[in-house]
């Protein structure tokens, strides 16, 4: 299976997006597809085996709409620039809307009109003046009427299907009156509608203008991200400094930083010694030394002194700018909650249409004049339209992405945030988890007829090929104790239990007491074990040729907001796990020194999953929260798995949610965010559905019999205010405070 991203132009409203989907969930081979009206971005889960991407974009090409291959920030630059033409042609049509209005209106509140077009003495001359000023506006609005009748000949009605049928049966309602003036002499001056033609266009163009400009602000989080990495670098090629583009930097090119610069590419130090301001990635403020060897990011600050980067990754695949793509899909992704108001839209607008008609056809059955037909007609087509039923659920999931993202909190799909909502169980890993993932030894019991020194050469040359949590601070505790490694033969890692090797003739084990006891290790080691685990120490033992040489006690630091975390998912009704493969002591006085209510202990790394399994299976929602390798499993088993900052590449594609600053306080963040979340599109869905649900009747004349009716103009302010209220709902999602 393979998902991909596509952007989708041309859409105006929800019935476009759920055209779509549904041209897309159509095709042989596609898994699922969902559209994200406000991003424009199209997911596709599909299989490449049956089906390519140029298929997925010819199915949305020939339902009229397209495909654009440009980058995130050229499609930002295309919206910009939209947008400005948006309001240019708004000012062009209000330049036609305010006198038609006035013309139309004045005369009737006392407003002085000028002789000519008197409506009563010359009815010809006022109707064609403002059939003239209402064809100005639909020159502004003319898109409207291009893809609404296109739309609707391919049974495809949208928003633009709706506002071209009522203002065209407005319009030419307003013909037919003035052809029969000119033939038959009468006068119509007082029954045209030509002004509820170009004020509807024009309200309509305003709510589409200010809709379309608080948008673009949705999208703040990404461009702020973008804008982190510098657009050119100095690379030195033949010796010479020259100045590129970022996108012109090749992979093995040296890259110069000089003091104060933001470094341009993922690199190794070849050159130079310096400070970096990695805050942006970690949210650590205090600046890290970087020396020859050591790896920096694009986008973070070097703080002192000049160096030489050797370029490893494209620009593409820097850590940033898979942070922006990240972001970006997530932007475009849909929750679960989404599905409802996507079935109704795709049925909504013929429905209007329909329900339109059924209104013209009751007012003509009880005998009203055509006048007041016309009026509820094109009323309940413009009051109907789905815009703000569409733009409820992209519009929070856009603003909600950014807002995690600028806490540093990376959000892989919508989904996941939705689940995260749901969420009541917590299970942590320990190392590299709740603890700093960087023990330390405290302990080394030699035995009676073993040389502490020749021991502890022993522990370090097997620890030294080790890649366990624990080698380092073995090897680390050697080099201090004036130890070297020495040569190993016949390595080997026994998983979730230890190592073993021959050194200098001698047959080793490091590990577990488990590990031990299947090997029948000779001596007493059952004391040692049990005082260390009972003071929250991680027990290693060493064997030589059989017999129990050195008991190891080493102790991992806990991270200095692990407690807060814990505390506050406590206090907030969650149930807290603590997962690890440290034996059941060891695991208790953790469970107890963080506040963890439930601990689960000596599961070795293929069992995490299962334990994660059987916590679901009691119905429980789970987030397992890791950072290793052997949790990328568990993380992907879980409801919603959480990486924290530290974390491994695998961890962090197998993760739902992605902790950048290795601050665990964050997770009780998103869990916060994914509420604020999910209440915002309840209450822009709600808003929405009463919306539709109450102005249909009253636009179609229910409530006329008590004195309340909607002429189109009042409908079309009603429309546009509706999707841009759904918006600005959606942007409070910025500012909105969470958790500390």
């Amino acid at each position: 299976m393979k998902k991909s991203f596509f952007t989708v132009t041309g859409m105006s409203c929800a019935a476009c997006s759920a055209s779509v989907e549904r041209a897309v969930n159509n095709l042989d081979g596609v898994i699922s597809a969902s559209v994200n009206l406000t991003s424009g971005k199209l997911s596709v889960v599909y299989n490449e085996e049956i089906l390519s991407q140029k298929d997925i974009e010819d199915s949305v090409t020939r339902i009229g709409f397209g495909v654009n291959h440009d980058s995130f920030r050229a499609n930002m630059d295309k919206k910009v620039k939209e947008v400005y033409i948006m309001k240019k042609k708004l000012i062009f049509s209000a330049c036609f809307a305010i006198p038609l209005f006035y013309i139309s209106m004045g005369h009737m509140v006392g407003l002085p009109v000028p002789s000519f077009m008197n409506p009563s003495s010359n009815g010809i001359v006022f109707a064609l003046v403002q059939m003239l000023l209402s064809i100005g506006c639909m020159v502004a609005g003319y898109k409207f009427y291009v893809n609404g009748i296109r739309n609707l000949f391919t049974l495809k009605p949208n928003m633009d299907s709706l506002v071209a049928v009522g203002t065209l049966s407005a319009f030419i309602y307003g013909i037919v009156l003035i052809a029969d003036m000119i033939i038959n002499k009468t006068n119509h001056a007082h029954n045209l509608y030509f002004e509820s033609v170009g004020v509807i266009v024009t309200l309509i163009m305003l709510g589409k203008y200010l809709e379309n400009r608080s948008k673009l602000k949705t999208n703040d989080a990404i461009v702020k991200l973008m804008e982190l990495a510098p657009p050119v670098a100095t690379v030195i090629r033949n010796g010479e400094k020259i100045t590129l583009g970022i996108e012109e930097v090749l992979i093995g090119d040296i890259v110069a930083v000089s003091p104060g610069e933001k470094i341009p590419v993922d690199g190794m130090v070849v050159s130079g010694r310096t400070t970096v301001d990695e805050s942006m990635l970690t949210g650590e403020s205090i600046p890290v030394e970087k020396e020859e060897g050591t790896k920096v990011f694009a986008g973070c600050i070097n703080k002192n002194g000049y160096m030489e980067i050797e370029t490893v990754v494209s620009s593409e695949n820097t850590l940033i700018s898979r942070i922006v793509t990240m972001v970006e899909q997530a932007s475009g992704s849909k929750p679960e909650i989404a599905r409802l108001a996507d079935k109704i839209c795709a049925v909504f607008v013929p429905c209007v249409i329909g329900a339109a008609l059924i209104t013209a056809l009751i007012w003509l059955l009880i005998g009203a004049g055509t006048e007041t037909i016309l009026n509820r007609f094109i009323s309940v087509l413009v009051v109907a339209c789905p815009c703000a039923l569409g733009l409820a659920t992209p519009t929070a999931v856009i603003v909600s992405v950014g807002r995690a993202a600028s806490e540093g909190i990376l959000v892989k799909d919508a989904a996941s945030m939705e689940r995260l909502n749901l969420v009541d169980t917590f299970v942590f890993d320990k190392t590299g988890t709740l603890t700093k993932g960087e023990p330390s030894v405290e302990d080394f019991l030699v035995y009676p007829d073993f040389d502490e020194k020749e021991v502890l050469t022993y522990a370090v040359s097997l620890e030294a090929i080790s890649e366990h949590p624990l080698s380092d601070a073995v090897c680390a505790y050697g080099n201090e104790k004036g130890v070297c490694e020495t040569t190993v033969k016949d390595f080997e890692v026994i998983v979730g239990k230890g190592v073993k090797g021959v050194v200098e003739g001698m047959s080793i084990l490091l590990g577990s007491k488990l590990l031990m006891d299947e090997n029948n290790v000779s001596g007493n080691y059952t004391e040692a074990v049990n005082k260390y685990t009972s003071q929250g120490k991680t027990v290693m033992l060493l064997s030589v040729d059989g017999s129990i040489a050195a008991v190891i006690g080493a102790r991992d630091t806990l991270k200095a907001d692990s407690k807060k975390a814990v505390s506050l998912l406590n206090n907030s009704g969650m149930k807290t796990i603590l997962l690890t493969g440290d034996n059941s002591l060891v695991a208790e006085v953790m469970a107890k020194e963080t506040g963890i209510t439930e601990c689960i202990s000596e599961v070795l790394p293929g069992e995490k999953a299962d334990k994660i399994k059987e916590l679901m299976a009691k119905g429980r929602k789970v987030t397992m929260v890791g950072d290793g390798i052997n949790d990328s499993v568990a993380l992907t088993v879980a409801d919603v798995g959480i990486a924290v900052g530290s974390a491994s590449e695998i961890a962090l594609e197998a993760a739902d949610i992605v902790i950048m600053k290795d601050n665990l306080t964050d997770i009780v963040k998103a869990k916060a965010i994914s509420k604020l979340t999910l209440r915002n599109i309840k209450q822009n869905l709600f808003y929405a559905f009463i919306y539709n649900t109450f102005l249909i009747p009253v636009a179609a004349g229910a409530l006329t019999f008590m004195g309340v009716s909607f002429n189109p103009m009042v409908a079309a302010t009603a429309m546009a205010l509706s999707s841009v209220s759904v918006v600005l709902n959606a942007l409070r999602l910025k500012k909105i405070k969470i958790c500390d």
